[in-house]
């Protein structure tokens, strides 16, 4: 106590503040950690609803979270191009959780009459309690190439699935949660578009999924007070079909891993995760 009162008071009030700063930067630390490890993920099928529909059921990250969404007791609308491996997923997810009612629907995002095909998926899903939208269908380029080698194909294509889709579906299964007052919308960004500084050499994938960011951060706030969680999924590279046999394999983490290791299949809906975090922390400290 005399080391303190011999302080001047100038001293003592920055340190009162530094206190302050800590320990607002220590609870949001706490809270964070808490959202991340420890709070345990909604009941989906009470929170939201008891259908899910996933685009780009067939591999990866849809396919993976179809499998998790059946067994938290969910029913699913598979959405797919391919009808023999939407029949094949299908079969196998009724095999696993034989209580989970599967149905698919055929759509090509790529191909012509894109708004035609979504009103059709639309029609589909009438009349069900979709709580869960996944929008997973996407695509990238088969190999790193210099924007002016981006031939018109594969240009319009990416735009097409990975912007133009998305939109459309999002927009084709939303005014029934609003009707509702629930639900949850996922969308599979990329750590190409939010984790790194830049992509090269997939630039124009990187741009697609920059907006599949930025429109999800846009419904999270629109349709906060609607009972809609809108989340954006920022993965980096994983292991699946799309990625070659290599030595450098063990380094990626497969696919079933990084579903069960992220937030999509529990929905905890916390912040946007540690680089917005550090990013909030350090700006608080240093202004």
């Amino acid at each position: 106590m005399d080391a303190l009162s011999a302080q001047p008071a100038w001293a003592l009030a920055l340190a009162g503040v530094g206190l302050l700063v800590a320990a607002r930067a220590s609870a949001r630390l706490a809270m964070w950690l808490y959202a991340a490890f420890l709070r345990p993920g909604k009941p989906l099928r009470r929170r939201y609803g008891e259908w899910a529909v996933v685009t780009g059921a067939t591999d990866g990250i849809g396919r993976a979270m179809a499998f998790r969404f059946a067994a938290a007791g969910l029913h699913l609308v598979l959405v797919g191009r391919s009808p023999d491996k939407l029949a094949a997923v299908s079969k196998e997810i009724r095999a696993k959780h034989p209580r989970a009612e599967v149905r698919t629907f055929v759509l090509d995002f790529a191909a012509e009459g894109l708004a035609a095909k979504v009103d059709a998926l639309r029609d589909s899903i009438r009349g069900l309690d979709v709580g869960v939208l996944v929008n997973s269908a996407g695509m990238s380029y088969p190999y790193a190439r210099y924007f002016h080698e981006v031939d018109e194909e594969l240009m319009r294509n990416l735009i097409r699935l990975n912007v133009e889709a998305l939109t459309r579906v999002t927009h084709a299964v939303l005014p029934g949660m609003v009707e509702r007052k629930r639900g949850a919308i996922v969308n599979i960004g990329s750590g190409a578009s939010t984790i790194l500084p830049s992509y090269p050499l997939y630039s124009v994938y990187a741009a697609t999924k920059a907006y599949v960011d930025q429109f999800s951060r846009c419904l999270a706030v629109e349709y906060k007070n609607k009972g809609i969680d809108v989340q954006c999924q920022v993965p980096n590279i994983y292991y699946s079909w799309r990625f070659m046999r290599s030595p450098d394999c063990f380094l990626l983490p497969a696919v079933q891993l990084y579903i069960a290791r992220s937030h999509c299949c529990y929905l905890y809906f916390s912040a946007y995760g540690v680089k917005d975090f550090i990013g909030n922390v350090v700006g608080q400290l240093v202004t």
